[in-house]
Order: C-alpha cells, then sequence, then structure tokens
C-alpha cells in the first residue's frame, strides 16, 4: 500500500548539541498523523539520533553512502555501518551529491544495488534542472535518470524503493513547483513505472515532492493525488515549519 512520508533532509546542518535539542522539540510537538516522518541528519550524529527516537514514531535516514563494502575509500560510509546502528533508510542522488561530487547514474545504479543488498530502503532523489525545463526537456531527463539508476532493478526490490522528483531549480531558491506541475511530473513518473514493471508496483510506490516545500504550500501540494510527501530541506530544520508541513496531511 502506497505510504505518505515527509523526510526531513537536515544536509551539513546541525551539531550535535543541535541535532538532539531539534529532535526533542519535533517529539515534544508531533501529533498523531499518517505520514511515516523521517529525518536526515549528519553521519556524525546519526547514532545519537537513533538513539534519541527509537520506538517514538520518527525513522532516521542516511544522507548518503559508499557503494563498495568497505576497503580504502577515505572520509567513505558503508551500507553495513548504517545497518549496524539500524539506520536502514538512505537518500541517493540527491542533486547535490549528482552536481557537486558529479555522481552519475551509473555510479547511483551500484549505491542502490548496494543498499537493497543490505535490505535497506532507498528514497532516490531525481530531477531536472531549470535549462532542461525551459528547453521542455523534463520529461526526458526524469526518464533518463530512472531508466539509468532503477530500471535495472527486478520487481520484488521496488517495495523498498521511495521516489523522490526534485527539480534542480526549486531547491534552496524559494522558487516552487506549482502543485499541477508537480502533480503532473508525478503522474508521468507514475505512468513510467507502471510500463515497466506493471501497475501494481506502479500504484503502490511512494513518490515525493522535493523543492522549497514550507508550511503554507505543503497541504495543496500533498492533496495531489500521486505527490505521497516530501523532501524537505531548509523547512526540517526548525521543527514548527517541519511538523506544520507533515499535518499538511
Amino acid at each position: 500500500m502506497r505510504k505518505n512520508i515527509v523526510a526531513g533532509n537536515w544536509k551539513m546542518h546541525k551539531t550535535h548539541t543541535e541535532t538532539l535539542a531539534l529532535l526533542d522539540e519535533i517529539l515534544a510537538k508531533k501529533q498523531d498523523t499518517p505520514a511515516e516522518i523521517i529525518v536526515a541528519p549528519t553521519f556524525v550524529n546519526l547514532k545519537a539520533a537513533q538513539d534519541k527516537v527509537a520506538g517514538k514514531g520518527i525513522t532516521v535516514a542516511a544522507q548518503n553512502m559508499h557503494q563498495a563494502e568497505g576497503g580504502a575509500y577515505t572520509g567513505e560510509i558503508a551500507a553495513h555501518m548504517l545497518t549496524d546502528i539500524n539506520v536502514k533508510t538512505v537518500i541517493l542522488g540527491h542533486s547535490e551529491r549528482r552536481a557537486y561530487f558529479h555522481e552519475s547514474d551509473a555510479l547511483l545504479a551500484n549505491k542502490v544495488d548496494t543498499a537493497l543488498k543490505h535490505e535497506m530502503r532507498v528514497i532516490f532523489c531525481f530531477g531536472e534542472e531549470l535549462k532542461d525545463r525551459q528547453a521542455d526537456n523534463h520529461f526526458n531527463i526524469v526518464e533518463y535518470q530512472l531508466r539509468d539508476g532503477l530500471f535495472h532493478l527486478e520487481k520484488k526490490d521496488w517495495v523498498n524503493i521511495v521516489l523522490a522528483y526534485e527539480p534542480v531549480w526549486a531547491i534552496g531558491t524559494g522558487e516552487t513547483a506549482s502543485p499541477e506541475q508537480a502533480q503532473e511530473m508525478h503522474a508521468f513518473i507514475r505512468n513510467l513505472v507502471a510500463k515497466v514493471y506493471g501497475n501494481e508496483i506502479a500504484d503502490n510506490l511512494t513518490i515525493l515532492y522535493g523543492g522549497s516545500v514550507k508550511p503554507d504550500n505543503a497541504k495543496e501540494i500533498f492533496s495531489k493525488p500521486d505527490v505521497d510527501g516530501g523532501l524537505i530541506g531548509g523547512a526540517s530544520l526548525k521543527a514548527e515549519d517541519f511538523l506544520a508541513i507533515v499535518n499538511g496531511f
């Protein structure tokens, strides 16, 4: 069954002390919600965050991981290191990883394979840049990213895949795709998955929208039939704003 999710990607923000303080505030103020709440702190704060929220209705995710099982990869984190501290969800393919660290679809396909091998859930990010949308090429870009990053998977693998469509031009810019634009792309994505894997997998697939979701637009965006939640950046760093978005369902 399709799940509603609101995931907060904290990026390179929040010290250890600040992480625990924000989680305390979220735990104190959160209400009953049909949506799964996910937070993704920095690597150094994952264990503390997991200990803080265990059994309290919040899932902790990693922002990235390496494709190798281990070895001489200075500064990198392997999948089994995450699962060993009970972090079993990972964000892969975020536009910042693609842009600043030059992560290709082929590399991301390898990362997805490694995560699934370790029975992790993957939040797979993708989306077009402004030049692609202006050239009316946004559907092609999205199709290529999904095809090259995920369409090698077997049907059984999709139970551990969450998609996160993030138009790059709407991330951290204050610009937001209109609810109609988000729905149009999400419907295209779901139909594309249906063509390759069948209606059952597509109908049960959670597709998140990422790109300047705020308390004042979350409800309208989440009301669209193919939008199942959000991958939230800046607004997830304030408990009140993040929970207002969560309560958009």
